[in-house]
């Protein structure tokens, strides 16, 4: 053997028990707690701790003091009241931006000023009233993403009376947050789930995508959880909207979480669950809302017509069986169960 292929099988040697090394020092690093109202999930491989869980609930309640609803003096809620002192920060922005433009392309189907209408119907904190068209009439008005904009880095809001509620994208945007932080400190395979919202990057070590199940619709809130289908993701975001958990009944009328911004009234329609998949999770979270809204048979054509998004649909049909849709993107990535 010359001098040079011995240097050339001894440097592949090195290079090669350096990189089986690295793939047998990655370690499954995982993290639960709460954040929003809801739980979190976070699976990362590394070879060492990256990230600590206090980061992790540290970037998450930094978010939840800006944009949510459920802390008392967030910038969201003293922008609800119209604290004159109160500026939106960097998250109330991007959230605003993104919200416009998914109302803007759904045709209000969704829409961040349908908290008066949340309010009433009893999805924040109190009590639902024994509402009425006339009390529906008198808060339509103010259901109008139209209705608000961005001057000099203050929310101008054309009624103040305007109410704002990012729960149907905040979750999803936190994700995004969230895949960001990890990124930026070096890790590159994870799954992150914050409410039922998911954001899969990279694979496990074995070289298997990530798992993601989609939860087949319940009779009630408290059913025992079943799997409809399980999907594959890698580099790609999964939001799923329902209204068989979130709901309550008044004189035996079930009254869903999903209100539609122009009849002011919960949805009551064949659509029972909406996945999306998309690029980014604040994306999903969105639209998986708004085709709630919109119903299976527009939500079908607006997806065939928007390359970029796909979904897996359960509805019923005439007779209640259950039915789904499954866009052709999703091919091969969506095993029903």
């Amino acid at each position: 053997m010359t001098k040079i292929k011995f240097v050339f099988l001894l440097v592949a040697t090195i290079i090669l028990f350096h990189a089986c090394k690295k793939e047998a020092a990655q370690q499954k690093i995982q993290f639960q707690g709460e954040a929003q109202g809801t739980y979190y999930a976070i699976t990362y491989f590394a070879n060492d701790t990256l990230v600590s869980q206090d980061q992790v609930d540290s970037l998450l309640e930094e978010f939840d003091k800006s944009a949510s609803l459920w802390v008392e003096g967030s910038l969201l809620s003293r922008i609800n009241q119209n604290d004159p002192e109160v500026l939106p920060d960097k998250y109330l922005l991007d959230l605003f931006d993104q919200s416009r433009r998914i109302s803007e392309d759904t045709d209000g189907a969704f829409d961040i000023t349908v908290g008066p209408l949340v309010k009433v119907w009893g999805f924040w904190f109190k009590e639902p009233i024994k509402v009425n068209q006339h009390i529906v009439d008198s808060l339509l008005p103010l259901v109008d993403y139209r209705g608000i904009r961005i001057e000099n880095g203050r929310i101008i809001k054309n009624n103040p009376d305007i109410m704002f509620d990012f729960n149907a994208i905040a979750q999803g945007y936190s994700v995004d947050l969230m895949g960001g932080f990890l990124e930026k400190n070096g890790i590159e395979n994870y799954l992150i789930d914050i409410g039922g919202e998911v954001f899969g990057r990279g694979q496990k070590p074995d070289g298997s995508p990530w798992m993601v199940g989609i939860e087949k619709p319940s009779k009630d809130a408290d059913s025992e959880r079943q799997l409809n289908a399980t999907i594959s993701v890698s580099n790609i975001a999964v939001a799923t909207s329902g209204n068989y958990r979130k709901f309550y009944e008044v004189d035996g009328v079930r009254y869903s979480h999903t209100i539609d911004p122009k009849t002011g009234y919960p949805v009551n329609h064949s659509l029972l669950s909406a996945t999306v998949v998309a690029d980014s999770a604040a994306i999903a979270d969105g639209y998986a809302t708004a085709f709630m809204v919109m119903g299976i048979e527009k939500s079908k054509a607006f997806i065939e017509s928007h390359p970029k998004l796909q979904a897996y649909f359960i509805y019923s049909d005439a007779d209640g069986s259950l039915k789904t849709w499954i866009s052709k993107g999703l091919d091969g990535l969506v095993d029903e169960q």
